[in-house]
């Protein structure tokens, strides 16, 4: 998988674990006041931290539920 465009130029060619291992702001489009704020508000200090918090998770479910009910 190329995930180049969804990383900044300084973690394109980082390993998987330095990758979860960085700030959210290695992901193209999260400021460092971005990250600084999931930090603040959520505990969010790593790319890891984001994408196994709860509240993303559950987010993403419900995505992927909508338009599922019958």
């Amino acid at each position: 998988m190329n995930l180049a465009k969804a990383l900044d130029k300084d973690f394109e060619d980082k390993s998987l674990k330095e990758i979860l291992d960085a700030s959210p702001d290695a992901l193209a489009g999260i400021t460092e006041a971005k990250a600084k704020a999931l930090h603040d508000l959520l505990g969010v200090k790593t790319i890891r931290d984001l994408g196994s918090n709860k509240f993303f998770a559950i987010a993403g479910v419900l995505v992927a539920l909508e338009g599922k009910e019958g």
